[in-house]
């Protein structure tokens, strides 16, 4: 009579083999996640800015744009603080700035600023935003947190 199936060894082998090419795939699988936190916070950084500027030109009005980090907020504001938008990004990522409100204006003006997305993950590739005084918005690789 023979059987048919797995021995144990071939098993065991089995599992460790698996256990290598995971091990390997792993750290790779968690940077890649970690960079695409900082893809889509960045997109949503640059969507808020652009909304902020169309709105000031529409509505003919200062306006104020602003980022909590502790809350991971972006919010839109007029001059009398009521919201217009706000928007919200991963917990996992950071911006920092060096100022955490600008005032964009109906004439296409702005306060120059740029913005450092980063993530929690250091092996991560941050991102920075930049908007110009006449309120052109970009957006490079690179940057430090």
């Amino acid at each position: 009579m023979t059987e048919t199936g797995f021995t144990l060894i071939e098993l065991m082998v089995t599992i460790a083999v698996l256990a290598i090419i995971v091990g390997i795939a792993a750290p790779s699988i968690s940077t890649q996640l970690a960079n695409q936190r900082v893809k889509s916070t960045t997109a949503t950084l640059i969507n808020a800015l652009k909304e902020a500027k169309a709105e000031s030109i529409i509505r003919r009005q200062s306006l104020d744009f602003s980022f909590d980090d502790s809350s991971h907020s972006l919010v839109i504001e007029n001059e009398s603080s009521n919201v217009i938008a706000s928007y919200n990004y991963s917990a996992k990522n950071t911006i920092k700035a060096d100022s955490s409100t600008i005032t964009f204006r109906p004439s296409k003006r702005t306060d120059a600023v740029t913005y450092t997305v980063c993530d929690s993950k250091n092996s991560s590739v941050s991102r920075q935003v930049i908007v110009t005084a006449v309120a052109n918005i970009s957006t490079v690789v690179g940057g430090t947190c």
